[in-house]
């Protein structure tokens, strides 16, 4: 006890600081421990949660690129299948056009030919009877000297009826 009294330590004294240092120690975890535990705990439980809703956005943002590469594959699919579709619809039109076109040129060439046969016919009939009229003059004309006029009129039916039958064949 001589090193207590040497050091100047008295014993009630020390109890005293005892008791007070166990009763602020008391005060402090009732009212500063405590409520700070519970919020470090409460914060620590929000961080983890952010930290896992971090995690499931970050699963959702990869879940949403990967949807929307198969959604543009899905459109680039549908894009080519439909361009694919456009050039056989178009390259049919085309061939349906040419066709119409080819049919149509046919039908007038044979039109033309038809009316130009038509008129050939015309102008032959035309210059048959031409022909007929000048050979009847021609006729009358040579034969007015040699035969009498009973005479030239037989020779004249017969050669006219002739040529006649050769403009008809």
């Amino acid at each position: 006890m001589e090193i207590v009294q040497k050091f100047g330590l008295e014993t009630k004294l020390f109890l005293f600081q005892v008791v007070n240092f166990l009763f602020i120690a008391f005060v402090l975890k009732f009212f500063l421990y405590t409520p700070l535990k519970k919020i470090f705990d409460e914060r620590k439980h929000k961080i983890a949660q952010s930290l896992q809703d971090a995690e499931s956005a970050k699963l959702a943002l990869a879940n949403a690129k990967e949807e929307q590469i198969k959604i543009l594959a899905n459109a680039r699919n549908s894009a080519d299948r439909l361009t694919t579709s456009v050039k056989i619809s178009i390259e049919e039109a085309q061939r349906e056009a040419s066709l119409k076109a080819k049919q149509c040129s046919q039908q007038i060439i044979q039109e033309a030919k038809d009316q130009a046969a038509v008129e050939f016919k015309n102008i032959n009939k035309q210059i048959g009877k031409m022909s007929v009229d000048v050979s009847g003059k021609i006729i009358s004309k040579v034969l007015s000297d040699l035969f009498t006029d009973d005479e030239k009129q037989k020779l004249m039916s017969r050669a006219l009826e002739k040529i006649d039958e050769k403009i008809a064949n």
